[in-house]
């Protein structure tokens, strides 16, 4: 399994940016996939969550109403557009997948056995 994400970059505060994760080696409809991202010195976070092919979505709080996942099956990818970027929302932004998650392990970093190399998004005030 493969996945390949795409779209940081630097961007001023309210801007939107998208983000993409392509999936190689697993199918988008039987998978669970997430973003979490990591500021420097804290801990990786939970962001968003494509739960089992898109039955469901969920969003950390601190991203609700601004964030929103869409799910391509076709092309096995899932994308997270960001809208009205915070600086608090700086951070490397990593997907993640995995397979028979349970809901409630969906927000946990160990219950996903594949992950992309990173994208930086940077928001300045």
């Amino acid at each position: 399994v493969q996945l390949q994400a795409s779209g940081g970059g630097l961007v001023q505060a309210g801007d939107s940016l998208r983000l993409s994760c392509a999936a190689s080696g697993l199918t988008l409809r039987s998978a669970t996939m997430a973003w979490f991202r990591q500021a420097p010195g804290k801990e990786r976070e939970f962001v968003a969550a494509f739960f089992r092919g898109g039955s469901s979505r969920h969003y950390a709080d601190t991203v609700k109403g601004r964030f929103a996942l869409s799910g391509d099956n076709a092309k096995n990818t899932v994308n997270l557009q960001m809208n009205t970027l915070k600086p608090e929302d700086t951070a490397v932004y990593y997907c993640a997948a995995g397979q028979r998650l349970i809901w409630s392990s969906m927000q946990t970093p160990q219950a996903y056995p594949y992950w992309g190399q990173g994208t930086q998004v940077t928001v300045s005030s």
